[in-house]
């Protein structure tokens, strides 16, 4: 049995950032969860209706791991990432960093954990582990998944080794914070104006803001996108607000970064980003609620009004990413 002592178990809002925490306080590193989900450059959007997707999936934040890859690579940490097909080199890497008292980040597919709602495939989930026995393994999820959770080892073993969309090949990664690291508060700026960069010129029409206005016109069709509208529509507004994929909890973490930055900084700017990803987190739940009230009432006017939201949330992100994205050459207020 090992155990790995001085760990803050406490879940928050996001798995990522929830495993970030633990790694990281336990190096001595202490910052919100507005802060890392900012600093990692985390938001996004993603509307993927893919030939074997059963429903429209909506990502709200970068693909999975690329957020800490960015907060390590802005913050200047040691990033120790390992992956293998084999289960039991898998299990070695584990168990050598909490032997040695160190706690360890996952991937893994949150469908085969035993205590994880609800039952949907999702291969970037991650966790932080910092325990185990002969028959369980001891993890920080979220808070709403219970915050310090323990499963048993053949259910992490098959959750670790899932395959399909977002998935990794047993990816396991530990965090160590140099002595000589710069106030994180330096990157601020930086790590800003790259999210708004990348969110204003995305690469394809599905994501960034082009990806809203996508999600807009396309929303209204979703009740003739599945068979099961009434198990559907609710399950994608569940997630969308509950898990971030597409909904009003990243831009709650933005909301929250912009306002922790706010006292740190003097800019109009960032001032008007922070107004305007109020708004938009707010239309976010609204969208959500109108999305499983169609699918619970099969009223297709309800996805009318949910369409003409994202418009607005489409055009509220763009104006609110271009002002954040002029904070590198604003002149001190």
């Amino acid at each position: 049995m090992t155990t790995v002592t001085g760990i803050d178990a406490r879940g928050m809002r996001h798995c990522e950032t929830t495993a970030l925490g633990v790694l990281l306080k336990h190096e001595g590193l202490d910052l919100s969860e507005p802060m890392l989900f900012g600093l990692g450059s985390a938001l996004s959007f993603l509307y993927w209706d893919g030939r074997n997707t059963d429903f429209p999936f909506l990502g709200g934040r970068v693909k999975p791991f690329d957020l800490t890859r960015n907060l390590a690579g802005r913050l200047g940490l040691d990033l120790l990432v390992q992956e293998t097909t084999s289960p039991r080199k898998a299990w070695a890497h584990v168990t050598a960093a909490l032997d040695a008292g160190r706690p360890v980040g996952l991937q893994l597919d949150s469908y085969h954990l035993d205590y994880f709602g609800p039952k949907v495939h999702f291969g970037g989930h991650v966790v932080a582990m910092y325990g185990y026995d002969d028959h369980r393994a001891h993890l920080v999820d979220t808070d709403q998944q219970g915050g310090a959770v323990s499963v048993g080892l053949a259910a992490l073993a098959r959750a670790r080794a899932a395959r399909g969309p977002m998935t990794a090949r047993h990816r396991s990664f530990t965090l160590t914070v140099p002595r000589d690291l710069p106030a994180p508060h330096g990157q601020i700026v930086p790590a800003i104006t790259a999210c708004a960069d990348a969110f204003l010129h995305p690469p394809i029409a599905n994501v960034g803001h082009r990806g809203i206005e996508k999600a807009g016109r396309l929303v209204r069709t979703w009740l003739q996108r599945t068979d099961d509208p009434q198990r559907d529509l609710p399950q994608a507004a569940l997630l969308m607000e509950k898990a971030g994929t597409g909904g009003a909890l990243f831009r709650n973490l933005y909301r929250d970064f912009l306002a922790e930055c706010t006292g740190l900084l003097d800019s109009r700017h960032l001032r008007t980003g922070h107004t305007l990803y109020t708004e938009a987190a707010g239309l976010w739940t609204h969208t959500a609620a109108l999305i499983a009230k169609a699918g619970e009432t099969g009223d297709a006017r309800c996805l009318d009004q949910a369409g003409w939201a994202l418009g607005d949330i489409a055009r509220i992100e763009r104006e609110a990413m271009r002002a954040l994205n002029r904070l590198s050459s604003e002149a001190p207020v």
